[in-house]
């Protein structure tokens, strides 16, 4: 098989090696053109059947974000109100309906879960969480930076804004320009030794 190639270390430098959670922004927007190419690149990461189940609410107004807040927990308000664009990753609980147009090659795959709420619950779960790895990746190439977080009410969430129960809330990233790439030093990683196996 001919090589595909590989990216340039200035490419893995701004994606991940020189990448790092952000919690302080710079008041420049993000166009809602920009928001529409990051999804574009990060909806071409494979999940299981080609589900994807995440489902992704862009608060960017003023009015969006007041409706966010009371979900945040108390450390995380400021930066999250401070930051361009709120990224909730959420999933949709009914994501099987979209299996005829996804996956096409398997047109019994919808039965793989209707009805089945434990494979609905972890496949679109998993496969949520993929796709916004996937949106950081792709935000992260096309120049901006990121800063996922887990600290918020759920309930709280969904009600303000997914009130039909049907799309659940995964978790929340911030997106925009940071106004400090390292506002620490990046944390230790694991070595390959203490996280991987070759067999």
């Amino acid at each position: 098989m001919p090589s595909r190639g590989t990216l340039d270390d200035a490419s893995f430098d701004l994606v991940f090696r020189e990448a790092h959670t952000v919690t302080s922004w710079t008041p420049e927007k993000v166009s809602n053109e920009l928001l529409r190419r990051v999804y574009d690149l990060a909806k071409l990461g494979p999940t299981a059947a080609n589900s994807s189940p995440a489902r992704f609410l862009f608060v960017v107004s003023k009015e969006a974000k007041e409706k966010l807040k009371p979900a945040l927990s108390p450390n995380n308000v400021d930066k999250t109100m401070a930051a361009p664009v709120n990224v909730v990753v959420g999933y949709d609980t009914q994501f099987y309906e979209f299996l005829p147009e996804l996956f096409p090659v398997n047109p019994t795959a919808r039965s793989w879960f209707e009805g089945n709420a434990k494979a609905i619950e972890s496949t679109a779960f998993r496969n949520s969480s993929l796709q916004g790895a996937y949106l950081m990746l792709a935000a992260r190439s096309l120049g901006l930076d990121c800063g996922p977080m887990s600290g918020f009410d759920a309930g709280k969430l969904e009600a303000a804004f997914w009130p039909g129960g049907r799309i659940k809330a995964n978790f929340l990233c911030n997106i925009g320009y940071g106004e400090d790439k390292m506002q620490w030093p990046r944390g230790p990683r694991l070595p390959f030794e203490t996280a991987c196996q070759i067999v």
